[in-house]
């Protein structure tokens, strides 16, 4: 692994993941190149900012569950082929219904070049400590349409408050929001603001 990044499982005692992108559970259907294991990398310095996250979140009975993290480049690579590919329907109905594949960077889903390759970018959600049950936030993990936007319309009061809580949780604790994303933050002081990484998480 390259110097300054953790496995953030070591870091965050506790911490639930699921990295989405080492399994076939994500829009492209299958294991995405780069991630060799189901686990989630970062810098140190996101692991250090995510402990404070995790503090303040367990104090509001909240867990933390981490869907991503450091994404070799090769895989933003391996998206924007995938965005490119004639439709097959197999995904999505799940994760695109109201767009077409070819408009997901144009519309800023996709990136053709991701903050998560410089290695202090996260997605995440909360869970309940009590039940293991997660934290309804109206739309799902990767879901490119409206709904997932932090300003999204039509989802219930609780689910916009539950994005909120998440919101000003991870902005205490230094990170900035993606408008598009409710799932999606990067570290206001990240250490390699303008390194791209490669190297795959094994």
């Amino acid at each position: 692994m390259e110097k300054g990044f953790v496995f953030l499982d070591e870091v965050l005692h506790g911490v639930r993941w699921d990295a989405k992108y080492a399994t076939w559970d994500n829009f492209t259907g299958k294991p995405v190149d780069g991630y060799e294991v189901n686990r989630i990398v970062g810098t140190h310095d996101l692991a250090l900012a995510l402990l404070e996250v995790q503090k303040q979140a367990a104090a509001l009975g909240y867990g933390l569950l981490l869907w991503d993290g450091y994404r070799p480049k090769r895989a933003v690579d391996c998206f924007l082929r995938w965005s490119e590919q004639p439709e097959d329907n197999l995904t999505k109905k799940r994760y695109y219904p109201n767009i077409e594949r070819a408009e997901m960077v144009a519309m800023g889903y996709v990136a053709s070049q991701s903050s998560h390759s410089r290695g202090s970018a996260i997605d995440l959600t909360l869970y309940r400590l009590d039940t293991g049950a997660l934290v309804c936030m109206g739309g799902g993990f990767d879901l490119m349409d409206e709904r997932s936007h932090h300003a999204a319309k039509g989802i219930a009061s609780m689910e916009a408050q539950n994005r909120r809580l998440l919101r000003s949780i991870m902005e205490n604790s230094g990170f900035e929001p993606y408008s598009f994303e409710w799932w999606h933050y990067v570290l206001r002081n990240e250490p390699y603001p303008n390194s791209y990484f490669d190297f795959p998480v094994l």
